[in-house]
């Protein structure tokens, strides 16, 4: 495979270029309850499922640094109306391992009108911005 090596880039009917370093350095689309599966992904290497709602997402290629910017959304996908669900990243319960050059650590809860709680979301998707190593 070669090697394009370029300072920002730009898609064909676009009228802008962008920096190479703000497109996904990861991205991955997972079933988040039962046994865990990913759907699609680029330049994630696998998924761990550390308990209820607590993933954490494995890359191929580290990150440079553990600055990089992350973020996703969940989805409880069955429908209810009361019921909403997210992303809580980089896990606040476990600050010290949230972000490394090689996984992101996420949890994902489930809001009702009642209560909140970790939660194993049917759909979720994470998406990461940063410069490769």
């Amino acid at each position: 495979m070669s090697t394009l090596k370029v300072t920002n880039i730009q898609a064909t009917g676009e009228t802008a270029s962008r920096p190479v370093s703000g497109v996904a350095g990861a991205w991955v689309n997972f079933n988040g309850s039962g046994t865990i599966a990913t759907r699609d992904s680029h330049n994630v290497a696998s998924l761990t499922d550390n308990s209820t709602g607590d993933y954490s997402v494995n890359y191929t290629n580290n990150f440079a640094n553990d600055d990089y910017c992350g973020g996703g959304s969940s989805s409880y996908a069955d429908g209810s109306p009361d019921a909403n669900a997210g992303i809580v990243a980089p896990s606040r319960h476990l600050p010290n391992v949230a972000f490394t050059t090689s996984s992101s650590r996420l949890v994902t809860v489930l809001q009702t009108s009642t209560q909140s709680q970790f939660f194993d979301n049917a759909i979720v998707c994470w998406d990461v911005k940063g410069d490769l190593a």
